[in-house]
């Protein structure tokens, strides 16, 4: 029994625990739906007092807009009223404006047709005044007709004859009058121009004053005794036969005491010899094997002073920048000269020269320096290639990478080309300058003599020369004409027409003078 009690309890309890929390579960919504009842009433409340505020707010926000609205339409009715009023205003204006120009405008016409009557009036005046000098006119002509006819009778020449004559008077008139003034600017600007110059080439000269020495092809050794001659010529010749075929030149053993002159004509050949036989004559050992080293070492010591030479002139003139092969084709122009001057030390000058004019100019300086150091390169090698030194020297040039600016230079010095820059004519001035100064070259007998005559040929070449001369060693030629066959204006063309002609036919150093006399000479014998 007790057992059944205790299986039953637990159903019993689950049932009284459903059952309690469906009461309390009810209780809960019954009180639920009262406070909810009560809450909305409370809420609708409070609903329909905010509803009644905010009719009242729009009630009064709209009294306010219809009273701020015709604030602004009064405003814009006065705003109206005032534009209505201005306008008018510069309605007015304008009217008065108008009226006023139509004032003017009437004034102005009436102004118009007074000067149309004023100019008709004139244009008849004028009108009749042309008639009146047609009449002038052929009554001039008729005058002019008849004092001609009156001049061809009294004169007996005709017209076209009177004509020529006047025309020939005015043009000789004219050519003298145009002689005058050619010859007043020509002074004027040589004159300035000689004054510039021999400031710019005395300043040049100054800073680049060389020495000169001698133009020759032999090369003289001195000996210090007779017996030496014998031992340089070696048995049976031997010894100078190795010299001579190991340095390329010609020894001369004559009478001449105590020397041996070395003859050749490449400069390099000639040094490389004079230098082995000194060296062989302080040494003493005279034999073919010597020879050949003797000749191998002072080829390299010859190089050395090539390079040296060379690297002294870029040194000297500023120019650092050239290519090491032509530096050494430089140095060789130490051994070269022309007409007595140095080759090298004639390439410094022009360089130098060339230099201060074309800053004196305005032109490249770098570009005329570069040009008067290699000017005459070519003549380094002109005794071992074949054309002219300008040619070989332009070939260079291009060869070691010198611009066409500096080729240039080089191919115009001569005139074997025209000129295309001014850094060309300043080289062409500078090495005439260098060239030409007093001591710098020796010209030959035979140059002096052809130099001298072709100038008088040239100047007897015109026509109503009567003789020339050539003086002051060829630097002026002085030419008598013919006084009845060339005036005095004549005279003054005919000297530079020469001038012209001496400049284009012949090659010279330095200027030339032109001087035309025409000389008048009236004799009479009183008996």
């Amino acid at each position: 029994m007790e057992r059944m009690i205790l299986s039953v309890s637990p159903a019993i309890v689950s049932v009284i625990s459903v059952v309690l929390f469906l009461v309390g579960l009810a209780i809960g919504l019954v009180v639920y739906k009262i406070y909810s009842n009560k809450k909305l009433e409370k809420n609708k409340s409070n609903a329909i007092k905010i509803i009644e505020d905010a009719y009242a707010e729009a009630k009064t926000i709209k009294k306010e807009a219809i009273l701020e609205s015709k604030e602004n339409a009064q405003k814009i009715k006065e705003d109206i009223e005032q534009e209505v009023k201005d306008r008018r205003a510069e309605v007015v204006k304008l009217e008065e404006r108008l009226n006023q120009r139509e004032e003017y405008i009437e004034k102005k016409e009436l102004a118009v047709d007074k000067k149309s009557e004023q100019l008709d009036e004139e244009k008849k005046s004028l009108t009749e005044l042309k008639e009146s000098l047609e009449k002038v006119k052929e009554e001039e002509e008729r005058i002019k007709v008849q004092i001609l006819e009156e001049l061809e009778r009294v004169a007996k020449l005709s017209r076209q004859e009177a004509k020529d004559m006047l025309v020939e008077n005015m043009k000789n008139e004219a050519q003298k009058q145009a002689a005058v003034i050619v010859k007043k600017i020509e002074d004027d600007a040589r004159e300035e121009g000689e004054k510039k110059a021999r400031e710019i080439i005395g300043q040049a000269l100054q800073k680049c004053a060389t020495d000169t020495t001698s133009e020759m092809t032999v090369s003289v050794v001195s000996l210090p005794n007779d017996e030496m001659k014998g031992r340089i010529i070696g048995r049976e010749g031997r010894n100078i036969r190795a010299i001579e075929a190991a340095t390329g030149v010609e020894l001369i053993v004559d009478d001449t005491p105590e020397t041996i002159t070395v003859s050749g004509f490449d400069p390099i050949r000639r040094e490389v010899a004079r230098l082995s036989l000194e060296k062989l004559i302080s040494d003493g050992r005279i034999h073919p094997t010597r020879i050949e080293e003797i000749v191998e070492k002072m080829q390299k010591e010859v190089d050395k002073m090539i390079k040296q030479a060379g690297d002294e002139a870029c040194n000297e003139t500023g120019l650092f920048n050239l290519n090491s092969e032509l530096v050494k084709v430089l140095g060789r122009l130490k051994f070269r000269t022309s007409y007595g001057q140095n080759v090298l030390k004639h390439s410094i000058e022009c360089s130098i020269i060339a230099g201060l004019l074309a800053s004196e100019m305005g032109a490249n300086v770098k570009i005329a320096k570069r040009g008067g150091l290699l000017h005459d390169i070519g003549k380094a090698l002109d005794h071992e290639l074949e054309g002219t030194h300008v040619q070989i020297g332009v070939e260079l040039a291009r060869k070691y990478g010198e611009s066409e600016e500096v080729v240039h230079c080089i191919e115009a010095h001569h005139f074997n080309v025209e000129f295309k820059s001014i850094e060309a004519v300043i080289v062409q001035v500078a090495d005439a300058i260098s060239s030409s100064r007093p001591g710098a070259r020796r010209d030959s007998f035979e140059n002096y003599i052809k130099r001298l005559q072709q100038l008088e040929e040239i100047a007897n070449g015109f026509k109503g020369v009567d003789k020339s001369f050539a003086v002051q060693a060829g630097r002026e030629v002085r030419i008598i004409v013919k006084p009845d066959q060339i005036s005095d204006s004549e005279a003054m063309f005919m000297a530079k027409e020469i001038a012209n002609k001496i400049e284009n036919e012949m090659q010279y150093p330095g200027q030339i003078k032109v001087n035309v006399i025409r000389e008048s000479r009236y004799t009479e014998t009183a008996k």
